[in-house]
């Protein structure tokens, strides 16, 4: 499926046709398919290599999609590639947030509801097991732990507006990542 890289530059709205107020996600698209300058010294040889091939200094993102048609080595491929009111997926990493309980991260009740929690603990877990049998915490119990930072896969966002000028994409709705952050646009 084609698709581009892009960089997430955050978020805004725009008024629809009929007037109602859109929140969308604005994109700023790589204009090949390999995407933001990196350091030479960064580079390793097998890398380098590759971009003196197709004539580029060294890029730091780069991302393998199929295309009908095909293209040359360094061929430019620019936003075009999108229409509006076309359905795209966007890959993105989710902002990453540390350590965090049970209530944050999967939304325990604590107290004051009738489930998960305690009463003289306000955002404990509760109980994890059973008894002597069978003697052991199941895999996949809701504990606190590592939350965010994972690679987050928004599907059928509708493309509300293409902006070939400036490269950039808008999308209805959110998309994982921070504002900064590359991100992968799937037809």
């Amino acid at each position: 499926m084609p698709g581009l890289i892009g960089r997430k530059i955050g978020m805004t709205s725009v008024f629809s046709a009929d007037g109602k107020n859109v929140p969308c996600t604005v994109i700023e698209c790589a204009l090949q398919l390999a995407f933001g300058d990196k350091k030479e010294k960064n580079t390793t040889k097998a890398m380098m290599g590759i971009f003196k091939k197709a004539g580029t200094t060294p890029k730091a993102h780069l991302a393998e999609f199929k295309f009908d048609e095909e293209h040359n080595l360094g061929d430019v491929i620019t936003v075009d590639l999108f229409s509006d009111a076309e359905f795209v997926d966007v890959v993105g990493t989710s902002k990453g947030k540390g350590f965090q309980g049970v209530v944050k991260r999967h939304g325990f009740g604590g107290v004051g509801q009738s489930t998960h929690g305690q009463d003289d603990r306000l955002r404990k877990p509760g109980s994890i097991g059973a008894c002597s049998y069978p003697a052991k915490v199941f895999k996949g119990m809701r504990m606190g732990g590592q939350m965010g930072g994972d690679r987050v896969t928004t599907q059928n966002l509708r493309v509300l507006k293409v902006i070939p000028e400036h490269n950039l994409i808008l999308v209805k709705g959110s998309c994982a990542g921070c504002n900064g952050s590359t991100v992968l646009i799937e037809k």
